[in-house]
């Protein structure tokens, strides 16, 4: 043997246990985790800018027009979202939802390390991660710009906290915990019931011994500090949330469903298959497997329960699934771990994708409109509704897409018939938010003026300049209130489109001479629900 063959061979070696090392790399848990997280923002490419703006995405940007530390029906956070963007990458259809998108693919990575803090392998990490891409609720959270989209990576981040203060007993990991229930207190405030849940679960579980160090009261200290200028916006404008809850369930807007069907639900709302993931959790974390981290358990339990008593929308819930998949494929993967069982993971892996992906189309607009009608039909197969809204060729979710451009194209081929000295004196008064939000955004392309209304915090932004001595207005089913409280009055157009809610199809009404002038009628025209 040469001299230079033993140098040759340890080369050799080398670069065999690097190529090892790189393709170890590639398949980890993590990696597998990351590409799942690549498909959603993959699905954000192909489904981003279709059909139309939501309403609600109408309102949230003028909302960020509005920047406060609070709103009649929501926190600041996404208001300020809103700002942003309008202040940075824009408010196209793609701009405005790769955050949502962005936030799904995080909450996918977060499952599945949660995962892997809950004991899990690479299979669990993998389940944990795609039952959370394919979860219908948290696809159609993913796709459009609102509060909800959100949740679900500020609470799996919570929980993968929790876990490593179980795992590491790094107490000072409370001050993490403690911003993100402030930061997400900022952003919808159902998350104060999951944290009562988890407070029990800590209370019964040996993590209670956290409520003796300082770390755990500094937490509190800092989320109190996080949400005080919200809750002093509330005070100083007497709780709007809290009457318009109350006026939400006078008027019964809300589906209202009793135990039994409200689980059921919850089984569609997810997909069916991965509710398999959700028993395998509570199996996990209530058993000697996953006691450390029951916690967790507890907070899903007491949530839910809390949930149905106060007959809480259904999609309430959702944050809480990715924690759930990510316990439930650590539970399924013990349970899977004998070589006779080795075909459960791939099973219910096609399982999954083969439900949730008939449901895509019903909560992700990946299909044409007419295609998705026939689908939907062929199918026999709806989605879900949560609101006693009536419906048209399109359910809630995809007809409140359509229609608002052209609410603004019609209010603006009358708008400018006008001379301009009644331009100056002629206010767009929209009845509810979204209405008033298409004005808002779609408006200044046409040259009309920002609305006025009295939904919502258009209420509380007031009248501005205008008396009422003209006003074009939206969104009036009666027409018997313009005969009353108009000099004169006119129809000069209709919101009607063939793909939006059958309930918006309403005259647009030039009035003139509103009796009493705006300023005095205001305080008296408050409509919140």
């Amino acid at each position: 043997m040469s001299a230079g063959t033993p140098l040759a061979v340890l080369t050799n070696q080398t670069m065999q246990i690097s190529k090892q090392e790189i393709r170890a790399r590639w398949t980890s848990g993590t990696a597998i985790v990351l590409y799942v997280a690549l498909l959603r923002m993959i699905l954000y490419a192909i489904a981003g800018p279709n059909y139309g703006y939501f309403r609600d995405e109408l309102y949230y940007l003028a909302c960020g027009e509005h920047p406060a530390w609070g709103y009649v029906d929501q926190p600041p956070l996404i208001a300020w979202v809103a700002w942003l963007l309008q202040h940075t990458i824009g408010t196209s259809l793609y701009a405005l939802r790769l955050l949502p998108a962005l936030s799904h693919a995080v909450s996918i990575v977060l499952a599945g390390l949660l995962a892997r803090e809950l004991g899990g392998r690479r299979w669990a990490m993998f389940l944990a991660a795609f039952a959370t891409l394919m979860c219908p609720v948290g696809l159609a959270f993913g796709h459009l710009f609102t509060m909800n989209a959100f949740d679900p990576v500020f609470w799996t981040a919570i929980a993968y906290c929790v876990a490593r203060i179980v795992n590491r007993e790094d107490q000072r990991l409370w001050l993490v915990i403690g911003a993100l229930v402030g930061i997400t207190l900022l952003n919808k405030y159902g998350i104060a019931f999951w944290v009562v849940g988890l407070l029990v679960g800590i209370a019964f579980t040996p993590l209670r011994d956290s409520l003796r160090q300082r770390w755990f009261w500094l937490t509190c200290a800092i989320a109190t500090l996080i949400v005080l200028p919200n809750f002093l916006w509330q005070w100083s404008h007497h709780f709007p949330f809290l009457e318009l809850m109350h006026n939400v369930r006078e008027n019964g807007r809300d589906v209202v469903l009793a135990p039994l069907p409200y689980l059921k639900a919850q089984a569609e709302m997810i997909g069916y298959a991965t509710g398999i993931l959700v028993i395998f959790a509570l199996i996990f974390l209530f058993t000697k497997a996953g006691q450390r981290f029951r916690a967790l358990g507890w907070a899903y339990i007491i949530f839910l329960a809390m949930l149905m008593a106060m007959h809480g929308k259904m999609y309430y819930l959702a944050p809480v699934y990715p924690m759930m998949f990510a316990a439930g494929a650590v539970g399924f993967e013990i349970a899977t771990a004998r070589r006779a069982w080795v075909w459960a993971k791939p099973a219910l892996t096609l399982v999954i994708a083969a439900i949730s992906g008939v449901y895509a189309p019903l909560i992700l607009p990946i299909l044409p409109v007419n295609q998705f009608i026939a689908y939907e039909q062929k199918m026999g197969i709806h989605q879900q509704k949560f609101e006693n809204q009536p419906e048209g060729k399109l359910p809630q979710l995809y007809a409140d897409m359509f229609g608002w451009e052209q609410i603004a194209q019609t209010v603006a081929a009358y708008y400018h018939t006008l001379s301009p000295e009644e331009q100056s004196k002629t206010a767009i008064f929209a009845n509810n938010y979204g209405d008033a939000g298409a004005i808002d955004f779609f408006g200044p392309k046409y040259g009309l003026p920002k609305a006025i209304g009295n939904h919502q915090n258009y209420w509380i932004w007031g009248p501005r300049q205008f008396t009422g001595e003209s006003m074009i207005v939206l969104g009036e089913g009666h027409e018997r209130n313009m005969q009353t409280k108009c000099a004169s009055y006119s129809v000069i157009g209709h919101t009607d489109h063939p793909l939006s809610r059958p309930d918006e199809w309403l005259p647009i009404y030039h009035c003139r001479g509103l009796k009493p002038a705006l300023p005095e009628m205001w305080p008296k025209n408050k409509h919140w629900d």
